[in-house]
């Protein structure tokens, strides 16, 4: 999927249906690659729409929306920039309970680590993705919380936010420990 002319792109277009086939799948294999993704697709349901965004789509753009979608799409995951079209906007408003967004695992696990103090980078390098896709997934959740009409702009406004509504337990959020790291004390 990555030969011939492009293979260098920093994004890719791609169509979940190729020759008579869903490739939902492919989303995470070429994400985990450093590229960023924009899913262009007819199957815009919600599930399938949090499926590819959840896998490390940058974007959803459904092919009943409009092409300037499309473009504001494929320029906002070139400079790393959040872009909400229509159809991700209303999965994320139908993936919410009594006003609180849910979030997916993944994206869950990248603010977890975020907020106890990872970089963007080592959090990537953790999960075994992009940095891009970690920056992502707290983009993600900052609108998921935006649709819910509960602004969260700054790291500590979204931590309070995934600590009220039980997202992230206070007791999570500590100082990180590398695995790495010898716990014993060193002799000076």
């Amino acid at each position: 999927m990555l030969d011939g002319p492009g293979r260098q792109a920093d994004v890719l277009l791609l169509d979940l249906n190729l020759k008579g086939q869903l490739v939902i799948d492919r989303v995470a294999e070429l994400s985990t690659t450093g590229r960023r993704v924009v899913v262009f697709s007819q199957h815009a349901d919600p599930d399938t729409v949090l499926a590819v965004l959840e896998a490390g789509a940058c974007e959803f753009v459904a092919k009943d929306e409009a092409a300037d979608h499309c473009v504001a799409a494929i320029i906002a995951a070139a400079a790393d920039l959040p872009y909400v079209t229509p159809s991700v906007a209303g999965a994320m408003a139908a993936d919410t309970t009594d006003g609180r967004p849910k979030l997916s695992a993944r994206e869950r696990t990248a603010l977890l680590w975020w907020f106890q103090g990872m970089s963007k980078e080592s959090v990537a390098q953790r999960m075994g993705i992009a940095e891009t896709t970690v920056r992502q997934y707290i983009a993600r959740a900052r609108a998921k919380y935006a649709t819910t009409g509960r602004e969260a702009a700054t790291k500590t406004a979204l931590l309070a936010r995934a600590i009220e509504d039980g997202l992230i337990r206070l007791d999570e959020v500590g100082d990180y420990h590398s695995f790495g790291a010898d716990p014993r004390p060193r002799n000076s």
